[in-house]
């Protein structure tokens, strides 16, 4: 079943990587989506796709880039929307 996650990843997490690795993951899953930096220094992605996948990137969005630290990943689900044809970087 495909879902939708929305999530927000603070800590060092911008000027490491962490977009373009977490859009890699994405891609390696099949997921379609995207991540963008936000003013407030965190990264937010919106990814769909199988529930089960989208749970493994979440997971990886736990810990990230090997020179990110993550402090802390808020995650709401919602039923996927399919708006998405890929996954990007904004």
């Amino acid at each position: 079943m495909n879902k939708r996650a929305h999530l927000f990843i603070s800590g060092v997490v911008q000027g490491v990587f962490y977009r373009a690795s977490a859009q890699q993951e994405a891609k390696d899953l099949s997921l379609h989506g995207y991540s963008r930096n936000l003013s407030d220094g965190r990264v937010e992605v919106v990814v769909e796709g199988d529930e089960a996948k989208v749970g493994n990137l979440i997971e990886w969005c736990r810990k990230g880039p090997p020179r990110a630290r993550v402090d802390n990943v808020q995650v709401t689900w919602s039923r996927s929307t399919g708006e998405f044809t890929e996954f990007r970087t904004r």
